[in-house]
């Protein structure tokens, strides 16, 4: 069901950082070659507008919205019809974010670089943003969380949700997103909700979309956050630019470094519950046991004969994005996953905190066997909108720290200035830039 890579001996020490990585399982549809994809999407929305979306919708999604802003009564109702528990749980993933998130909050900081000279940076809030939320195969109410907790701590004034429309709904949510996904907004205060998916979700946030009349129908954010498929992320990357992005957040990925210490059974679980998301999404074991790998193995045809997506968690794990390396030793382990960045990282070794310590590249870390991927996915407090596809070598999840801006506020008196105005002359002399230093010694005319 899952394939094996055999990286013992020669065949890890013989590889470079750029083949080990190469080497590693991948997807074969990846976002550089959905950029071809998404680019007439993207080009259909600048030009049609509103329209446009809905017309993307019915492609796409199936089913045509009554409008592409969802009601403010729909959304009412989907807060009253929530089932208690649901809504309890909901509460209880806010609550959890808000604690972890609140203690991001960036303070002022001034810095005296020498007498009457000061530099203040300043941290400003993203003034709209659009947060897109999935709602494929599965649904993400726990998405809506993510997103919106960190931005409206970090302060931000206009936020925007974007989700794709269900053909499956029925009455007054028939066209619009799933009830869960509205539910988790009208909890968390947003009202302003929109029955679009993927990548024209995308390009409608980075470029407006007016009415037929011309009325506008949604306005243009600043920076788009959020999880999504491989064509999702490819937008991001292709509207880079016209808008800022949090990171390339495509089809979820695992990775599990594991010893003879580790329990085969929940390495398996583990293993498909990211499976589960999407046929593309990618379960990777490092091992430097064999005898591991095979239980893994077995466990996995039991387990995936039992879930509900069998279907689904087959082709991911068979797929060349999923796999089990086998490793000479945990040394060689940490080098394999810090090449891989994955979006979750489990460490179920001897020692797991010490070893989760020396990882370098990845999205989240989870530590030892009562820290589940799962538990982030939901209610750990920790974000799980997170970077994918070997980003986490540069990036890192969502936080309060998106959503701001840092500015440099910059306050000199004259006899500071008149202080270092020598080197800055000198220095604009080098780069033969003269003005520069004119705009300096024009000052002490």
């Amino acid at each position: 069901m899952i394939n094996r890579l055999d990286l013992r001996g020669a065949a890890l020490r013989d590889l470079d950082a750029l083949a080990l990585r190469n080497a590693l399982p991948r997807a074969e549809l990846d976002v550089e070659a959905a950029l071809d994809i998404v680019r007439p999407i993207c080009e259909q929305v600048h030009a049609g507008g509103a329209a446009a979306v809905l017309d993307l919708d019915e492609r796409f999604d199936g089913v045509r919205p009554p409008s592409l802003r969802v009601p403010a009564d729909v959304i009412a109702a989907a807060v009253d019809q929530l089932d208690p528990q649901l809504r309890a749980a909901l509460q209880e993933s806010i609550g959890r974010a808000r604690v972890v998130h609140d203690a991001q909050a960036r303070t002022e900081i001034v810095t005296q670089v020498v007498p009457g000279g000061t530099v203040t940076e300043r941290h400003v809030p993203v003034e709209r943003v659009g947060l897109y939320v999935p709602g494929g195969q599965a649904v993400y109410p726990s998405s809506v969380v993510m997103n919106v907790v960190p931005a409206q701590i970090a302060g931000v004034g206009s936020l925007a949700v974007a989700s794709p429309p269900q053909r499956s709904n029925v009455g007054v949510f028939a066209g619009y997103p799933d009830p869960t996904i509205l539910a988790a907004c009208g909890l968390l205060g947003v009202d302003e909700v929109y029955a679009v998916g993927g990548a024209q979700a995308v390009a409608m946030f980075a470029y407006g979309a007016l009415g037929e009349t011309g009325e506008t129908v949604c306005e243009p954010v600043n920076l788009v956050t959020g999880p999504g498929n491989v064509y999702v992320a490819a937008a991001k990357r292709l509207l880079l630019g016209v808008i800022g992005i949090d990171a390339e957040a495509g089809p979820t990925e695992i990775a599990i470094l594991a010893d003879d210490s580790a329990d085969a059974q929940l390495v398996a679980a583990d293993l498909i519950s990211q499976a589960e998301h999407d046929e593309l999404a990618a379960s990777v074991l490092v091992t430097d046991n064999e005898s591991l790998a095979a239980q893994v193995e077995e466990a996995l045809e039991e387990r995936v004969a039992l879930t509900k997506h069998h279907d689904r968690v087959r082709t991911a794990l068979s797929g060349p994005q999923s796999g089990i390396v086998l490793v000479d030793g945990i040394e060689e382990g940490i080098r394999v996953v810090d090449a891989y960045a994955a979006e979750h990282l489990e460490i179920q070794t001897r020692d797991a905190s010490a070893v989760a310590a020396r990882i370098r590249n990845a999205g989240a870390i989870f530590v030892g066997d009562y820290a589940p991927v799962s538990l982030g996915d939901y209610a750990a407090g920790s974000n799980h909108v997170l970077p994918t596809g070997g980003c986490a070598c540069h990036s890192g999840g969502l936080s309060v720290q998106t959503f701001l801006r840092g500015i440099h506020v910059v306050d000199y008196t004259r006899d500071a200035l008149a202080d270092i105005a020598g080197m800055v002359v000198t220095l604009a002399n080098a780069e033969d830039l003269p003005a520069h230093g004119d705009a300096v010694t024009a000052r002490f005319e």
